[in-house]
């Protein structure tokens, strides 16, 4: 058996993760073209594994268990609005991670070493490069595009609060014509 997931931290401010849902329905507003992220799917994701085995999962919780001992919690600053891959033709519009990001990369990169490490060759190849965010939305045409731009003039810098990172989840994504089901599979308080 096996299950599509992902690394992930989640946004514990209360008043952040408002902020944050309260620029989505703004966006959602604008007559785009887009799927949003529903409340309780957003979160920044640490990194994506792609369809994994039962064996592959005990792997990662292995790795995940190891965080501790070189990350304590931290904060990350929210900041901000942009698009991948440009704010002109974006196919994702997200919010970005200011301070923090360090700390976020850092544990990408010891994750991805430690995968490599012990041979989880089932896990997903990255093709991206590690850019920590929180997906607001997935554009499906560039219908009204342009009411996006003038909406990210004016979020480009605006803050959207700190938030703790207290532990890292192993999440599995169910897929569904409605959008996708989250569930933790593990979790690790740092």
């Amino acid at each position: 058996m096996s299950v599509r997931a992902f690394i992930a931290v989640e946004i514990e401010d209360r008043t952040t993760l408002t902020n944050i849902i309260k620029v989505r329905d703004t966006l959602t507003s604008l007559g785009l073209d887009v799927k949003p992220v529903e409340d309780e799917n957003l979160h920044i994701t640490i990194r994506f594994l792609g369809e994994i085995s039962t064996h592959t999962i005990e792997g990662i919780k292995k790795i995940l268990s190891s965080i501790p001992s070189i990350m304590k919690s931290f904060s990350v600053t929210i900041k901000g609005i942009g698009a991948f891959p440009s704010v002109v033709r974006p196919r994702v519009i997200w919010v970005g991670i200011t301070d923090g990001a360090d700390e976020l990369t850092l544990i990408r990169n010891t994750i991805d070493k430690e995968i490599n490490r012990v041979r989880l060759n089932e896990v997903h190849r990255d093709q991206h490069g590690f850019s920590p965010h929180i997906t607001l939305a997935r554009v499906r045409s560039f219908k009204n595009i342009e009411r996006f731009q003038k909406l990210y003039n004016e979020y480009q810098d605006y803050l959207f609060g700190i938030s703790p990172v207290t532990s890292i989840k192993l999440k599995q994504s169910i897929l569904t014509p409605q959008g996708p089901i989250y569930r933790d599979i593990f979790s690790i308080k740092i």
